[in-house]
């Protein structure tokens, strides 16, 4: 399939979840920490299980910069259990502060002022830091234009014979963001990036309205970040590994005859 054609189908599917589900707020969180955290604890594991974590840190007043900073490793690690994996992810979040602490002076404000490329190579370089989580971090807590990959987009794409299942990272990200471009461009030109919350239950992946979710960023970033959250709404509802929904999806008269 050509480029052009997939980017024009990665367009219109946009439009086809947008006008059925609306905005997603997706990452709900209340700071920009809080979505790091989030960022780190949802490696391998369901979302429901990242927000008994995340209430967990928040009961005990250690969801922020201090209290990761200040919390004995051992309880953080039982303060993030529920996540599973949680002396790794306990782990991490510490090297994560270490470094913000080192580099930035504690500051995250200083580091996302950093260009997009350099600071993606910089959180590559942590350690249990892949590409969706530092691609997440960038988008959701730093409003950097980067596209966010996950499993879902990976099936989504595969099924609709886009792109094979095992296409690499940054080949998805970037068909995504060049088909993308233009959808953020008449965004900007009918609404300055904003997208309104429509009042209509909360279809997809859809979370209601929080800090994160409604903080001012450009209309690529915003287009970007609706894209994965509606992407997440697909693969969490219908387009399931096992016993697939595809009848009462909304991209299902756009499956290859084949399917």
């Amino acid at each position: 399939m050509r480029l052009d054609t997939r980017e024009k189908q990665i367009r219109t599917y946009y439009r086809a979840l947008f006008r059925a589900w609306g905005p997603q707020h997706w990452w709900p969180a209340q700071s920009r920490f809080e979505v790091i955290v989030g960022a780190y604890l949802t490696q391998n594991t369901a979302w429901t299980n990242v927000e008994k974590a995340l209430a967990n840190l928040r009961s005990a007043h250690l969801l922020s910069l201090t209290g990761i900073r200040r919390a004995p490793l051992v309880e953080l690690e039982r303060l993030v259990r529920p996540a599973g994996y949680f002396r790794q992810k306990a782990k991490r979040l510490k090297l994560f502060v270490e470094f913000l602490d080192q580099q930035y002076q504690g500051s995250l404000t200083k580091l996302f002022s950093r260009p997009t490329q350099q600071l993606r190579e910089e959180l590559l370089n942590l350690h249990g830091v892949g590409p969706e989580t530092a691609d997440s971090i960038l988008l959701y807590a730093g409003n950097h234009p980067v596209f966010v990959v996950d499993a879902y987009t990976r099936r989504i794409l595969a099924r609709h014979d886009i792109l094979p299942e095992d296409a690499a990272y940054d080949e998805i990200r970037k068909l995504f963001e060049q088909a993308l471009a233009p959808v953020a461009e008449s965004v900007a030109e009918t609404s300055d990036g904003k997208q309104e919350y429509l009042a209509k239950g909360f279809p997809g992946a859809a979370h209601p309205p929080s800090a994160m979710s409604t903080a001012k960023r450009t209309a690529l970033a915003q287009v970007y970040n609706e894209m994965h959250g509606l992407i997440v709404g697909v693969g969490k509802n219908y387009c399931k590994k096992s016993q697939p929904r595809c009848d009462e999806c909304p991209l299902q008269k756009f499956l290859p005859a084949s399917n």
